[in-house]
């Protein structure tokens, strides 16, 4: 049973808002197993996208510690990577992943956005194929402090986009907001470039479980449920998905009017 204090709907999307961030991240990471245990009844293997950044981090301890998945029948993608950055760096979300997930569940395989690659346009086709060859079951993101989503920045994402996955020039928002949240020293060593997924793969999973818990996400989730759907705030476009749910704490959701 959901522990939820308050469950509403803005347009299509589910709205769902906690106590706590704990409370948040137990009740998503039970959501997200029940969800991967049926879908492995009805199916030999599940694919799934996965979002890095702090808002994961309590979700995905929870969701590894609960157990009760058959990790070896799922494929795992990420949604975004840093250009230029090595697999062994601080701030990879490819060391993130590995050591967060991949080292405690042994999926069936994990395949990485290759950051550090010498072609980039060649790894954009790479992964493109890997993301085409089986439907995404389940996507868990996080919204940026500028309304992204992955790395779709306002300036450029495209609700209608033509790619499954792309190399995108980062703005300062976004940039600053990986400084504020420690994964740099400073503005300078954020680099300027990033691969990630676009919104319409995102929107192609056939559930969506988005978490925006603290207060300094809760500008962004009033713009974003009660502003124009627009790319001004890309995640706005949840609100057209009704396979996705929004999961908020009360921080984050202290501005949003009902």
């Amino acid at each position: 049973m959901s522990t939820a204090k308050k469950i509403f709907r803005v347009d299509d999307l589910s709205v769902q808002i906690y106590d706590s961030e704990a409370e948040l991240a137990q009740d998503v990471a039970g959501i997200a197993q029940k969800y991967l245990q049926h879908t492995l009844q009805q199916q030999d293997t599940a694919a799934v996208l996965l979002a890095t950044g702090n808002s994961q981090i309590k979700f995905l301890d929870a969701l590894m510690t609960l157990g009760g998945v058959d990790w070896s029948r799922i494929t795992l993608f990420h949604l975004d990577e840093y250009l230029g950055i090595s697999a062994d760096h601080s701030a990879s979300f490819r060391r993130y992943l590995l050591e967060r997930v991949q080292k405690r569940v042994n999926p069936k395989v994990f395949h990485y956005i290759e950051g550090d690659t010498m072609q980039p346009l060649a790894e954009c086709d790479r992964y493109t194929k890997l993301l085409q060859a089986q439907p995404i079951d389940l996507c868990c993101l996080g919204v940026g402090e500028n309304g992204h989503l992955a790395f779709n920045d306002p300036a450029v994402a495209d609700f209608h986009d033509s790619y499954m996955m792309k190399l995108v020039k980062m703005d300062t928002v976004n940039r600053l907001q990986q400084v504020n949240t420690g994964h740099f020293a400073n503005l300078e060593n954020v680099p300027q470039y990033a691969f990630t997924v676009t919104i319409p793969m995102i929107s192609s999973a056939k559930k969506i479980l988005c978490l925006a818990p603290e207060k300094r996400k809760a500008k962004v989730v009033k713009k974003m449920l009660q502003g124009a759907i627009s790319t001004d705030c890309p995640a706005s476009f949840l609100r057209k998905q009704p396979q996705a749910t929004l999961f908020l704490d009360v921080d984050s959701a202290t501005l949003i009017k009902s």
